[in-house]
């Protein structure tokens, strides 16, 4: 009976002994796998803001660099040359990007302005006719009622009303350029396709929204109705 005992503790201290280790192990998983998410989430949360700067990195250096700071290392360069560093690419960057889409901009309105359909305003607001409404068109004091879609020259959609779930409603004289000519031309009850010229869209500058420098803009706009005037 004692042998008993005795084996059973012994059973009992090894198993507890397996269970610890595998306890720690486990935690020691755990702990690897909450690093590396939590590296993985720093470094989503990081590209992010770097993406829409346009430069292209060495990532090499880049990590380099935040191993030398985070770890108190000497680092090859001033936080004040650091930061003239980072604003001389991000312009450099920019007007590679300006440039480009410029050229773009210019190629795409030239061939398609000779489309059947497509017809050029003075402005170089270039719009067609998807459906023709009945309606009053609105003036440029009037507050309107529509749905949209906005998309890139590649199709790329960038702003939606229909992902709100319903029409939104705003003063046409609130809205870019084009859009303001472009609803004008519009009887309620329409849908127009406009393709906005940079220089009536967010022009060099772009839009923090994520619009690069001289981005062609094209909207598929539904105008719904004009808002009666607030009393």
């Amino acid at each position: 009976m004692k042998k008993t005992i005795v084996a059973f503790a012994a059973i009992a201290a090894l198993s507890f002994s397996l269970v610890s280790c595998a306890d720690k192990a486990d935690s020691a998983k755990d702990a690897a796998a909450s690093a590396a998410d939590a590296s993985y989430a720093f470094g989503l949360a990081i590209g992010t803001s770097l993406k829409d700067t346009g430069v292209e990195l060495d990532y090499d250096e880049f990590l380099k660099g935040m191993k030398d700071y985070i770890e108190d290392r000497e680092p090859r360069m001033s936080m004040e040359t650091a930061q003239m560093t980072i604003q001389s690419a991000i312009m450099q960057a920019m007007q590679a990007i300006a440039s480009r889409n410029a050229e773009a901009e210019a190629a795409f309105l030239a061939e398609n302005g000779k489309k059947s359909g497509v017809t050029t305003t003075a402005s170089g607001l270039q719009y067609e006719v998807i459906k023709l409404g009945s309606g009053p068109k609105p003036a440029e004091s009037d507050t309107v009622r529509v749905d949209y879609v906005g998309t890139f020259l590649d199709g790329k959609e960038f702003d939606s009303s229909k992902n709100a779930g319903e029409p939104v409603v705003f003063p046409v004289a609130m809205v870019i350029p084009g859009w303001v000519e472009g609803l004008q031309l519009m009887p309620v009850g329409s849908k127009y396709k406009f393709y906005i010229p940079s220089a009536l869209a967010y022009g060099e500058q772009g839009s923090q929204g994520g619009i690069e420098p001289n981005k062609t803009l094209v909207f598929e706009v539904e105008l719904l109705g004009i808002e009666a005037a607030a009393q």
